[in-house]
This record gives C-alpha cells, sequence and structure tokens, in this order.
C-alpha cells in the first residue's frame, strides 16, 4: 500500500506540478500525517521539493542529445526496424525527433511514395537524399542541433494528417502511463489527434521514468513497440492496444 499511495502522489505531482498537503489528503483520502510521512520519504529520495505547506517535482535534467543518440543504440536500432515492419508503400507518416524514432530511417528508405513529415532536421535531410517526400516542421531549435519545437511547429503540424505516427516520450510506467518533456507535449498530442494509427516506441531503459508530464497512457496509441515485456495485468488493461516486443538479449532470457 505505502508504494501504491507513493505512486498515486507521484502521478498527482507529474500532472498538476505543485500541490497542497490538503490537496493530496482530499483526493487520496488519507491522513496529513500518513501524506506528511510520504512526503518527507520522496523529499529524502530527492524526488521533490517542500515547501509552503506542500511539494512539488524535482526539475529533472534532461540527458544531453548527444548522450541520447548513442544510449541504447544497439535496442532502438532493433525497435525502428520492426516499426517498420507497420508502414506501407504511398503512406504519410508523422515522426517526431526523438532518437529512438529516427532509428526507423535506414528500414523505410526502399518504401515508394512515402511522405514523412518530422520536426527532425537531420532524418529529414536523410531520408530526402534517398527521394522520400519529407516534409520538415518548422520552429525553433530546442535541443541542438537538429531537433525543432515550440508554438510554430505545433502550428504547422495541425495542418498535416498521416496514416501513422511514431514517436517516443521520456519515460513509462509499467501500469502504462507515458511520460513527456514539456517541449514537445503539445506536439505529440497534435500528431496524435492528426494521426490514424499512432505508435508509441521505447526501450527497457525508459521503465518507470518519471519526468515531465503525463501525456496519457496506453489506450492512447494503437501499438507499443519495446524490447520489454510488460506484466499480464496492464496487456490485459490495455487489451486494444498492440504489444509488439522486439526479442534481444534481455526478452530471449
Amino acid at each position: 500500500m505505502p508504494k501504491k499511495r507513493i505512486d498515486m502522489i507521484l502521478d498527482i505531482l507529474n500532472e498538476q506540478g505543485y500541490v497542497t498537503v490538503k490537496y493530496l489528503t482530499e483526493q487520496l483520502h488519507f491522513s496529513t500525517a500518513t501524506i506528511n510521512r510520504d512526503l518527507n520519504l520522496l523529499q529524502k529520495q530527492q524526488l521533490i521539493h517542500r515547501h509552503y505547506g506542500g511539494a512539488e517535482l524535482v526539475k529533472a535534467q534532461s540527458t544531453p542529445l548527444v548522450f541520447r543518440y548513442h544510449k541504447m543504440r544497439p535496442v532502438k536500432k532493433l525497435i525502428g526496424k520492426k516499426a517498420a515492419e507497420l508502414i506501407k508503400d504511398g503512406q504519410t507518416i508523422f515522426i517526431d525527433a526523438s532518437t529512438t524514432a529516427q532509428c526507423l530511417a535506414p528500414y523505410i528508405t526502399n518504401l515508394k511514395h512515402l511522405t514523412v513529415i518530422t520536426n527532425n532536421m537531420t532524418l529529414a535531410s536523410h531520408l530526402s537524399e534517398h527521394n522520400i517526400n519529407c516534409i520538415c516542421l518548422g520552429g525553433r531549435i530546442v535541443e541542438v542541433p537538429f531537433m525543432l519545437g515550440g508554438i510554430d511547429t505545433e502550428t504547422q503540424a495541425r495542418s498535416y494528417t498521416a496514416d501513422i505516427m511514431f514517436f517516443s516520450t521520456s519515460g513509462i510506467s509499467e501500469s502504462g502511463k507515458i511520460y513527456d518533456d514539456d517541449t514537445y507535449l503539445n506536439l505529440h498530442r497534435i500528431m496524435t489527434e492528426n494521426s490514424k494509427q499512432v505508435v508509441y516506441l521505447a526501450d527497457h531503459n525508459k521503465l518507470n521514468v518519471h519526468t515531465g508530464r503525463i501525456l496519457f497512457d496506453l489506450s492512447g496509441v494503437d501499438a507499443i513497440v519495446t524490447d520489454h515485456v510488460f506484466k499480464s495485468e496492464t496487456m490485459e488493461k490495455f487489451h486494444r492496444t498492440k504489444f509488439i516486443t522486439v526479442e534481444t538479449p534481455k526478452t530471449q532470457r
């Protein structure tokens, strides 16, 4: 029960940013003493700051892009290869700027009459060299050297529709909640709304990383491509979502 209660507190903090002790006691129906004890524990773990009768999440420093590009690279390539099998000739697809989704590139260059819409300048440049019709969403560079974001990017994304969207975020919980950085949260929502099919990509290193805010849970995607084997209760809960597991030394154990 304590772990479940603390997870609920973290979920609320991810959604609200800052909450009071009074708000938590009313929402979770536990005593002030119990909530204070949980918050003190979270503060000791350096997950929150306590002040003004409440608490706020410690803002996590995002990993620099150059490190994310190389982190879990072999697994990301396997995920990209498996995800590419979902794409057909003639389709229009959103691919976000994540380093995971970028791994789709080598496996879609042979497709015909494909249109790719992305906020990743490097991806757009690479695919255009392979005669793929690429639309690079404009906007400001939010992560040097090639990731675009902000209001202009979001506005342009609204004007396009796609057959499939491929994206990744900062993390996902074992219970199926998808966490996203504020930089891309609105863009991901727009791409999701404007796509017939939504595919989430996540290696096991993203499991139970609670940074950013909750975008939605796995009910908001049609499929997840991952090297993590989710618990049976999670897959049953999201039975409408297709769980596509890539085989790695980790999943084969």
